[in-house]
């Protein structure tokens, strides 16, 4: 890793989206999935990265994990990267940290922390087009200027959002979850009509947004076992979710359910649908994590930008040991790029749509 003193930037040429990607706690397997997965010189032709982190902490792994070696540009600013290269932005100057692979260390917080707002400060200039997050520690995390149970609710404060959606995706399979991160015993208090009908709309505006599908067919699961067995094993199916897909349904909504989760992922039901909600955090990630936690993305949806992220955590259990299978941060990067893409085509197709119509 050599630092380039006269880069071919060009920036005005450059077509490809250019792809922010942070540290995340450097104590996990982000710098290890990072390195393995930008060694790979096919991602240099579908995008520009650009880490945000520590050129330091980077070498240090690729010696401990001897990962090979290549060329990483390091740039003072996103205005300085190279479009030929992976960048790299230390973003706190040239500290040196002690890496202590599975172990909580606060310094590890304040990178994860500190990478992740200077992503977002250039993200919000237009000096990169997407975010993805390598894997932080919820708790290490935690000070003053961050007190959110995750990436997902700092994002959507950050860009002045009420509201967002986790939506897993891996290929054709999409598991969103209409409760995030909190406590199973606050999840029944949370579920109501417009809870329900305030994330479908979401998930259908996403998935003509950002997917492309313009007839979107969503399944809901309930909330309870077997979807409540018709208010034996409680209400919330008679009254709040049923109720909710039935309004949706009389506006012309392609919306189904609520399912029994057990059955509807056991039997393969959730190849029939385009994207599943589930009730809450585990409901939708333990089935979507077995059927796909390789190559699974987490994908922020209903914000004004493009946030994504492999499907799993720091692994504090095997940070350092040259274990971790990079797969999910790279198909993270890859859907970063398309969604990016398809957003600035469909952009594009609506203003010169606008333009013809004014004329």
């Amino acid at each position: 890793m050599n630092k380039n003193t006269n880069p071919d930037t060009h920036p005005t040429q450059n077509t490809k989206p250019v792809i922010g990607i942070t540290i995340g706690d450097y104590n996990g397997i982000g710098p290890e999935v990072i390195l393995k997965a930008l060694s790979n010189s096919h991602i240099l032709r579908i995008c520009t990265p650009v880490i945000y982190g520590s050129m330091k902490i980077l070498t240090r792994y690729r010696k401990l994990l001897e990962l090979k070696d290549w060329f990483i540009h390091a740039a003072n600013n996103a205005k300085q990267i190279s479009h030929k290269k992976t960048n790299m932005i230390s973003v706190l100057g040239n500290k040196n940290f002690d890496i202590n692979p599975g172990i909580l260390d606060p310094e590890a917080g304040e990178m994860a922390f500190k990478a992740l707002q200077s992503a977002v400060e250039d993200l919000k200039n237009g000096d990169i087009d997407a975010i993805v997050t390598a894997p932080i520690s919820k708790s290490n995390i935690q000070s003053d200027e961050f007190q959110f149970p995750g990436h997902t609710e700092y994002f959507t404060d950050a860009f002045g959002q009420k509201e967002s959606l986790m939506l897993l995706v891996a290929d054709e399979l999409r598991v969103a979850v209409a409760t995030g991160h909190m406590p199973l015993v606050e999840v029944s208090k949370k579920i109501t009509r417009h809870l329900i009908q305030s994330k479908v709309q979401i998930l259908l505006k996403s998935l003509k947004q950002d997917f492309g599908i313009l007839k979107p067919k969503i399944a809901v699961l309930g909330f309870n076992p077997h979807a409540g067995e018709d208010g034996l094993l409680g209400d919330e199916e008679q009254q709040v979710i049923r109720p909710a897909i039935l309004e949706m349904k009389k506006k012309g909504d392609l919306i189904y359910g609520p399912f029994p989760a057990d059955g509807f992922f056991g039997q393969g039901e959730y190849k029939k649908f385009d994207a599943v909600l589930a009730m809450y955090h585990d409901q939708g990630l333990i089935p979507f994590k077995t059927l796909a936690f390789e190559r699974g993305v987490n994908f922020t949806a209903g914000l004004p930008i493009v946030r994504t992220s492999p499907d799993h955590g720091t692994a504090f259990d095997i940070a350092g040991k040259g274990l971790a299978d990079e797969t999910s941060l790279r198909e993270a990067i890859f859907l970063a790029c398309d969604i990016s893409k398809y957003r600035k085509e469909m952009s594009e197709i609506e203003n010169e749509a606008l333009k013809i119509s004014t004329k």
